[in-house]
């Protein structure tokens, strides 16, 4: 697993290839040499309802680890830089959750599971229980349609191939 918690996500990919040439250099086939992501996320019904939910409890939380460490208290501005394409924060409607998942995916060179980290937030018990069912009814079904559309098209690249 890599706790992927701020940052552009494809910098972590020399640790996720480092990890996989380690255990192809170790005589473990390459199937079985799976990635996983641990991230802060959160999802709501709506992307401005799902930052409004995640980010006092976000700042909270990153302000007591920030001041142990000497950083300066982290802003919307800061926290919403952190929810685009690019960013670590996987935090928004099911849909937008869904495309950054699919770019954490295709920035680390594939990824078999992702655990959210949604109680540094310090979310309501409700909003908790309804993020859960819409990953699970929303973003999860979206997510394996998704993936099996690209494993077909790589399949067939790969056969055009031969």
């Amino acid at each position: 697993m890599v706790a992927i918690i701020g940052g552009e996500p494809r910098r972590f990919r020399p640790l996720v290839d480092l990890y996989r040439e380690t255990g192809k250099r170790f005589g473990h086939p390459p199937d079985r040499l799976r990635v996983g992501v641990h991230a802060l996320g959160y999802v709501a019904p709506t992307t401005q309802e799902a930052s409004d939910d995640f980010f006092p409890g976000y700042a909270r939380a990153v302000a007591s680890v920030a001041k142990e460490r000497g950083w300066p208290a982290v802003t919307r501005a800061d926290f919403d830089a952190q929810r685009t394409p690019e960013g670590a924060l996987l935090v928004g409607n099911a849909e937008e959750v869904v495309e950054k998942i699919v770019r954490y995916s295709e920035a680390l060179g594939g990824i078999s599971r992702l655990s959210f980290q949604m109680n540094a937030a310090s979310l309501p018990h409700a909003k908790l229980m309804r993020a859960i069912e819409a990953i699970g009814t929303r973003v999860v079904p979206a997510l394996r349609e998704r993936l099996a559309d690209q494993s077909k098209v790589h399949k067939l690249l790969c056969e055009a191939a031969m």
